[in-house]
């Protein structure tokens, strides 16, 4: 777990400080710079590009991480990194067609409540083409073990950017317009010094050799489109499905700022992601299997420890929380509980993903993926009529507790482990009792005072109960490390 604590504890710092920046461009710049109808038109712009990127993808970020180890000499490896970088190309190409000669039916099906989303389809594209590109030329630096400046990238670099824009609109530097553009524009930057990056760790040979698991390589690509896309599917449906379903768009930058406030919660798990996926894929493809049981386990205790932290400031803070940002944003509170506890249950199986991704089962995910998607396409029509963006919420919580469960006992069937151990119940013990003992104790102060003490004095308590239990020997080691907790 070395190389897993050391990359994911710096991916975890950079991770949370573009969390940070994020939280006030979302909490403050947005919600006080731009009106909530197009805050609301760039948040569907966002989550509809983030649903088509697997796509445009054609699922090569997650094909490269499985299959790069099994290529043991430099031109079939050459030949299969070639193929890689091209193959996103196969769907990108038909879609512009498709999007170029059917814009107008298009446009008119899904502005049918939203008229102002009818000008900014292309948009979308590029985006999700930009976004599908990064994600390619990061698994490129991820095989290498190299995962430290592409999450940055992935993390910061757009939010620094976002920032500057959203000032450069209050300054009347830019109109919201112009914004819009220079907004695509960031996510075409971004890509760009990601493929100087991961080409100067590791240049191509364009080599276009025949292939010899060329057939295993574009069944794996075309299947994990949607198996490998689950997640952000789900979170990201929601958003379109309110923006289709209910004629106020402005509800959707509601429910997103709702949702990014309780996304936080899977920052752990987005940083130990980057770098075990591909440790993962290596120990599956090597038959390691008491190093994968261990890293199962391992990775399921430090991440509900972490994010459980993380989840305990949230739901502990809410009520503060929502005292200090624009008034009619503060209906989500039911939204956050609900995908915080969801986000929770993500970190809590621990490098469950990467298993099922990289192994011969991948095509089971795809069925599972399947009917999470149907399953949260239903519920959300039922659900979001009845009670607006609660009933997403609520669609939401209950399509990912199904989808996790059907996982967990999967690999428990096929591979015989479980990443649940005595000390998780310990944890998850610990996290009801802190929530019982200081959701309801509140300071008599302003709310930004309020959440800096009550933090703090959580923060000490958790960490101070976690280290003398001694639940995870990770957790330790890493405090010893950095806080000096340890003796010479």
């Amino acid at each position: 777990m070395g190389i897993v604590i050391n990359q994911s504890f710096k991916n975890t710092i950079t991770t949370y400080i573009g969390f940070g920046l994020g939280a006030i461009n979302t909490l403050f710049l947005y919600t006080s710079f731009i009106s909530d109808e197009y805050y609301g038109l760039v948040a569907f712009i966002l989550s509809a590009a983030n649903i088509m990127m697997p796509l445009m993808a054609f699922g090569v970020h997650n094909t490269i991480i499985k299959f790069y180890s099994t290529f043991k000499t430099k031109n079939s490896l050459n030949s299969f990194l070639t193929l890689m970088l091209f193959l996103p190309m196969i769907i990108a190409i038909p879609v512009s067609l498709i999007g170029y000669f059917s814009y107008d039916m298009i446009a008119n099906w899904l502005a049918s409540e939203n008229v102002i989303i009818k000008d900014y389809l292309w948009y979308i594209f590029f985006a999700a083409f930009s976004m599908a590109y990064f994600e390619v030329f990061f698994a490129w630096a991820k095989v290498q073990m190299q995962t430290v400046f592409g999450n940055f990238m992935k993390e910061v670099f757009h939010r620094v950017a976002i920032m500057i824009l959203l000032f450069a609109v209050y300054f009347r530097w830019l109109t919201v317009d112009a914004f819009l553009v220079s907004l695509i524009l960031v996510y075409a930057i971004r890509m760009l010094i990601m493929l100087f990056s991961a080409f100067y760790i590791m240049l191509p040979v364009f080599r276009f050799d025949k292939i010899d698991k060329l057939a295993s390589i574009l069944k794996y690509s075309g299947l994990i489109i949607i198996a490998g896309s689950i997640s952000t599917l789900i979170l990201d449906l929601d958003k379109v499905m309110i923006g289709k379903l209910l004629p106020e768009i402005e509800v959707v930058a509601y429910y997103s700022v709702a949702v990014f406030i309780a996304t936080v919660i899977a920052v752990p798990q987005r940083a130990m992601h980057q770098i075990m996926m591909p440790l993962t894929a290596q120990f599956l493809n090597n038959n390691d299997e008491s190093a994968l049981k261990d890293l199962y386990q391992r990775s399921s205790l430090t991440l509900l420890i972490v994010s459980g932290f993380i989840f305990l400031l949230i739901v502990l803070n809410i009520n503060e929380l929502y005292l200090i940002i624009p008034k009619e944003f503060s209906g989500g509170l039911i939204v956050v509980f609900l995908i915080s506890l969801a986000k929770l249950y993500d970190n809590l199986i621990g490098n469950n993903n990467a298993i099922l991704f990289n192994s011969d089962y991948y095509r089971m995910v795809l069925i599972f993926g399947v009917v999470l998607a149907v399953c949260a396409i239903v519920l959300n029509m039922i659900l979001i009529p009845l009670y607006g963006i609660n009933g997403s919420a609520l669609a939401t919580f209950i399509s990912i507790l199904l989808y996790n469960t059907i996982k967990v006992f999967f690999v428990k069937h096929k591979f015989n482990m479980f990443p649940f151990t005595s000390e998780t119940f310990k944890v998850l013990v610990l996290l009801i009792i802190f929530v019982l003992g200081f959701y309801f104790w509140e300071f008599s102060f302003n709310p930004y005072i309020n959440i800096i003490l009550k933090s703090i004095v959580v923060a000490v308590a958790y960490v101070f109960v976690i280290y003398k239990l001694k639940l995870s020997e990770d957790i330790s080691e890493t405090l010893e490390k950095y806080l000096k907790l340890k003796k010479d």
